[in-house]
């Protein structure tokens, strides 16, 4: 099958990574992928879209318990004695030790919005390899991966 083929199944967009073009020893094709409706939207807009979508069914529901830690979390990172900015990147960090993508995704969105560096980011990555081990560099590559598509697709904030 070719990667065009790959791309394009049931009407789904596939994208993947470099990592697609390896095989298992079973000769099944190895793939990391978001699916996508829209083959338009890129990754950055379909998690936001995701995350809306899902946020609202939450909320929607008669869930005081929820509906509380949603807004502690929204709280939390409101401008304090740290700055946003700072909140965003210790939240990146605690993200990335505990190793929870869709929360790397969400910080790496908004400390694009805060206007982090590259340079920044990455002393942050460090940090975050350091206190988790070797376990967090794939969530680092794929942290780099969705930067990328930030700076490509978005308007700082």
């Amino acid at each position: 099958m070719s990667n065009a083929e790959l791309r394009m199944m049931n009407g789904l967009t596939l994208r993947h990574s470099a990592f697609a073009n390896r095989h298992s020893p079973f000769g099944v094709r190895n793939l990391y992928f978001s699916v996508s409706k829209n083959p338009l939207m890129n990754t950055v807009d379909e998690f936001n879209a995701y995350r809306a979508k899902m946020n609202e069914r939450i909320l929607g529901q008669d869930n005081l318990v929820l509906k509380r830690l949603f807004n502690l979390d929204t709280n939390t990172y409101q401008e304090g004695a740290l700055p946003v900015k700072t909140k965003e990147l210790l939240g990146l960090v605690a993200s990335m030790v505990l190793r929870c993508d869709d929360c790397i995704r969400y910080h790496l969105g908004k400390c694009y919005e805060q206007g982090v560096t590259r340079d920044e980011l990455f002393e942050v990555f460090a940090v975050a390899n350091i206190v988790g081990g070797t376990i967090v560099i794939p969530h680092t590559r794929r942290a780099v991966e969705y930067w990328d598509e930030l700076e490509k697709y978005q308007q700082p904030g």
